[in-house]
């Protein structure tokens, strides 16, 4: 989608160079491992690229539900948003790798068909112990892990409290990293991680198509699921997810403190909280400086907000998708570091342009509510914002 007046064009100046950082991190361990070792000692930059997504993800995406007010166009935005680009990528990933060009993981013909397919069209598959066709979509399994919690929260009335929610997530992270370093939902529990699977997208669905207490019971049901996910299948740890789950509920708290609905000192001992139990979450010296950078990051350009950005960095922004999602395969075909970073730009480009933005304007047309259909009750009125998370 290109940037509008309406856009928050901030949040496109956090996302590009996120994109681009998870992409050099990837790139360089490739083309110049000896180099990149030195720099991954001191700062992980991709740790640092996703965790400047989560907190835009954070900031953005219960925005985007309380503007709409409608679970349905809500999860109709997402699934447009992100399905149509993680279709084409997987598609991909099988063509190049029948030509020999790209290599699956060996977990992917280990487990049943229907179970990789679950995992991976859910987007689950992090949590649900299935391989991720790419690499780099575990990441979005904490994204839909939030917004099952998100969802949930906003059904009962609770969208308030992410502060406390942070928090609270921040504090259990560091009991149960020790009691939980690893997911239990993994290795050949197909059954339970089938269970899990379908039993998301039941609480979706049903959350879509019923009204009432039925559609208030499977929302809460879905963000429950997506808590216990989180806790016992990451393959991080319980610590490490939990954590993310918190620097999510964290960039909401920021949220929440621009719209004047929680104090902003709230807001800051919530990201504190957060940064404080997450940089112990992980023995890796790169890790704790690419958390705390990524917070420094959000917080210098949420300060600069109401600045105006070059347009070159939102136009990176908002093909960000497409550069985090599909820079691994090129880097499979690319023959070094400077031609990598030549192609993948436009290559980013030219995805979003024809695939993205299209799906994204389907998705828009398809999550309009008839005219007799008013959404639901909002907590509080807020301002209109252009979800893109």
């Amino acid at each position: 989608m290109a940037p509008t007046p309406s856009r928050l064009a901030w949040l496109d100046a956090l996302r590009g160079p996120a994109a681009l950082a998870v992409a050099l991190h990837h790139s360089a361990w490739t083309f110049a491992p000896g180099i990149w070792a030195h720099v991954d000692g001191r700062i992980d930059v991709g740790t640092w690229g996703v965790f400047v997504f989560f907190l835009v993800s954070g900031y953005i995406i219960p925005a985007s539900l309380e503007r709409r007010g409608d679970l349905r166009a809500f999860w109709i935005g997402r699934a447009f948003r992100l399905l149509p680009l993680l279709l084409t990528a997987v598609c991909l990933a099988f063509l190049l790798a029948y030509l020999g060009l790209f290599t699956l993981r060996s977990g992917l013909s280990t487990r049943p068909l229907p179970l990789v397919a679950l995992g991976n069209l859910t987007m689950l598959q992090e949590l649900l112990g299935v391989t991720p066709v790419i690499d780099v979509m575990w990441t979005l399994s904490y994204e839909m892990a939030f917004y099952l919690l998100t969802v949930g929260l906003f059904t009962v009335r609770q969208s308030h409290r992410s502060a406390p929610i942070a928090i609270g997530l921040a504090l259990l992270a560091v009991p149960l990293g020790f009691l939980l370093p690893g997911p239990t939902i993994s290795g050949r529990a197909d059954l339970v991680a089938a269970v899990f699977g379908v039993a998301a997208v039941a609480a979706v669905i049903v959350s879509v198509l019923a009204g009432g207490r039925t559609r208030t019971v499977a929302a809460v049901a879905g963000g429950l699921l997506g808590l216990a996910l989180v806790i016992f299948g990451s393959r991080i740890g319980a610590g490490q997810g939990l954590i993310i789950l918190g620097m999510m509920f964290a960039g909401t708290a920021v949220y929440r403190a621009e719209q004047g609905t929680i104090r902003p000192r709230t807001a800051v001992a919530a990201v504190l909280t957060v940064l404080a139990c997450g940089v112990f979450a992980k023995d890796d010296p790169g890790w704790a400086p690419a958390i705390l950078l990524a917070a420094g990051f959000f917080a210098a350009v949420f300060a600069l907000r109401h600045r105006r950005f070059p347009r070159w960095l939102a136009h990176v922004g908002v093909m960000s998708f497409s550069l985090y999602l599909l820079h691994p395969l090129l880097l499979r075909v690319s023959p070094n570091l400077p031609v990598f970073f030549l192609i993948v730009v436009p290559l980013g480009y030219l995805t979003h342009r024809f695939i993205e933005a299209p799906a994204q304007r389907l998705g828009r047309r398809l999550s309009r509510p008839p005219a007799q259909e008013p959404p639901l009750d909002r907590e509080r009125p807020h301002a209109a914002l252009t979800p893109n998370a």
